[in-house]
């Protein structure tokens, strides 16, 4: 075994460092790559209060969904409510602090953190709420919104566009997020941390894994050290610090989370 070898023998042990009130940043695109094993495993802890950083909370029962319905999240920055009904209906009754955020600006506030980085300048938000304030984070029971977004500075740099010119535009600041662990899902991983991801699972995952001061990682094919071609790898091991090897049934424990198929096409 190598000194460095990341690898947990559970879901179970890996999660057991994470507590209650932590900032969680968790890796999936929709459903696809969504490390729902670690996500099971917290789920059978007593943490709670985590605020969550993500690009959207599962759906109901899947995913973060699961620990929404035990109401283990108080706080979540995400670009997108849609496809789960739990969390809309606790976003609006006042029982979860919701930032939105778009999904360019979350991928950036992600990477940043995980690159020392702790502020940037965007387009993205500029002229609406997003940098301009109001922006309903909680409502109460009654429906009535108690928390608002602050206002955020805005300065203006100089840009060139396609045809060559020049002209100065209004960029929002935004932040870094605090991240103290990151949960993530990768097609294939080494002992050393260094991971590989499929297709879309790679949009959050890599950054989320930068984001987090502890980075926990569930993998569906565990290989050796020097197997993965370096060229092929997608996140180095230096960002990972925890490894766990799912079972092949755990493998194949994924949703599909919008089926279409030829009859609803033809529609």
């Amino acid at each position: 075994m190598s000194a460095i070898d990341k690898v947990w023998a559970s879901a179970d042990e890996a999660v057991a460092g994470i507590s209650s009130g932590d900032s969680l940043a968790v890796g999936g695109f929709g459903l696809s790559g969504v490390p729902i094993v670690l996500i099971d495993a917290l789920n059978r802890t007593d943490v709670t209060d985590l605020k969550v950083a993500s690009n959207n909370c599962g759906v109901d029962g899947w995913g973060l969904g699961v620990l929404l319905e035990q109401h283990r999240i108080s706080r979540v920055t995400a670009s997108y409510i849609g496809e789960n009904k739990e969390f809309a209906r606790q976003y609006l009754g006042g029982e979860v602090e919701v930032e939105l955020t778009p999904q360019g600006t979350l991928a950036e506030r992600l990477r940043a953190a995980g690159t020392g980085i702790p502020a940037f300048y965007t387009l993205a938000g500029v002229g609406t709420m997003i940098a301009d304030g109001g922006l309903p984070w909680r409502y109460d029971a009654e429906g009535n919104v108690v928390a608002t977004s602050p206002a955020k500075e805005v300065r203006e740099f100089e840009v060139t566009r396609p045809d060559g010119t020049k002209v100065r535009k209004p960029h929002v600041l935004e932040t870094a997020l605090d991240i103290d662990v990151a949960l993530v899902r990768a097609a294939k991983g080494d002992r050393h941390g260094n991971l590989v991801f499929n297709k879309s699972s790679r949009n959050f995952n890599p950054l989320c894994a930068m984001a987090g001061r502890l980075a926990i990682a569930e993998v569906e094919e565990l290989v050796e050290p020097g197997e993965i071609d370096p060229d092929d790898v997608h996140l180095p091991g230096i960002f990972v610090h925890r490894v766990v090897e799912l079972t092949p049934e755990e493998v194949q424990r994924k949703h599909i989370e919008k089926r279409t198929t030829q009859e609803t096409m033809n529609r």
